[in-house]
Order: structure tokens, then C-alpha cells, then sequence
């Protein structure tokens, strides 16, 4: 999914959770932060690579918005990089693991981390297999689900259009006595 998608989703939670629970603004920035992040990590190569090589600033927007099979020519090492970077931020085993030692740290749960837990679940689904399938289980593996590319000009729309109704309804809630936003 793209990362504006990916934060208004995790904005949505939020503001589902916070009619039950208080949400800091802090930590309503902290876990959008985290919904969009694991889409940053895998594109430092390719803008280091432009920046620093043969690569243009064009080459980096080629990348981050080619459709199957349309990704611009990089480098081996540069592609395998970027690759595992990808990897890495979108596994639920590597997830699981940073989890499991926040909690034990802090013995409770970084609600933060639900953003990145989002976007990982959301991704599952939302990759195809010839688009940038989500690592899920990475390291063990590195297949991932064959979803509906998010790029995929009916999905994006439904996507968006299912966003709309659902602030459409959550501004409606906010309206009412008591209920105010983030």
C-alpha cells in the first residue's frame, strides 16, 4: 500500500482507539510515524546510489512508483540491498522480536508499534507476488502472499473511497457531545 494510505489508516485506528482509551498526540505521531516507515529503509540504497552514482532523482520516483515487471535498472548490489532492507522491515518474525523485547524492557506493550504491525498486515495483502510480495516469515523465507498490487487502479480507488467512509464516519462520532479528536 502506499505510505499516505498506510498513515490514514493507522489515523483511523487511532482515532477508534481513543474514543475508548486517552491517545497522546505523541503517541498518535509516533505510531503513524511507524506505519509509514518500513517503506523508507529500502529506498536508501537507491538514493544513495543517485545521489552518490550514476542514479537520478527520476530513478528513485521510477522505483518507488513502478508497476510490475517496470522498475528501473539498478545496480546488483544496490538492488540486493535495497531487497533486504525491504525484507527486514516488513517480517513479522523481525517484528515479533523487536515486540517481544520492548515489552520485556518496558514490561507493557508500545502502542507505536501497533503502526508498524499495521503496515506490515496491510501489506500482506496488498503485494502481489510479482510486486514486492511482503516478507512475511524473513528470514525463514522470503515468499510472500500473492494479494492485489495497491497500485492497482481499482483497488487504489476502493482503498481510498473505503478511507473516506470510514473518516466520514469517524468525524460524524466526533461530532457528537464529548467525542472530540485527537
Amino acid at each position: 500500500m502506499d505510505v499516505f494510505a498506510h498513515a490514514l489508516w493507522a489515523g483511523a485506528g487511532l482515532a477508534l482507539a481513543h474514543r475508548r482509551w486517552p491517545v497522546s498526540r505523541r503517541t498518535a505521531a509516533l505510531t503513524v510515524s511507524l506505519a509509514v516507515a518500513p517503506d523508507v529503509p529500502h529506498l536508501l540504497p537507491i538514493v544513495g546510489w543517485s545521489a552518490f552514482g550514476a542514479g537520478t532523482a527520476s530513478t528513485v520516483q521510477s522505483y518507488a512508483y513502478a508497476t510490475p515487471g517496470q522498475e528501473p535498472a539498478v545496480p546488483a548490489l544496490i538492488d540486493f540491498l535495497s531487497h533486504n532492507l525491504h525484507c527486514v522491515t516488513h517480517s513479522a518474525i523481525v517484528l515479533g522480536a523487536i515486540t517481544l523485547l520492548l515489552w520485556a524492557w518496558r514490561r507493557q506493550l508500545w502502542i507505536p508499534l501497533l503502526g508498524w504491525w499495521s503496515h506490515v498486515l496491510i501489506d500482506l495483502f496488498t503485494h502481489s507476488a510479482d510486486y514486492y510480495p511482503s516478507p512475511i516469515l524473513w528470514p525463514i523465507t522470503r515468499q510472500g502472499f500473492d494479494g492485489i498490487a495497491w497500485n492497482t487502479p481499482w483497488f487504489m480507488g476502493l482503498n481510498y473511497a473505503v478511507l473516506l467512509a470510514t473518516y466520514l464516519w469517524l468525524w460524524r462520532g466526533w461530532r457528537r457531545p464529548g467525542k472530540a479528536p485527537l
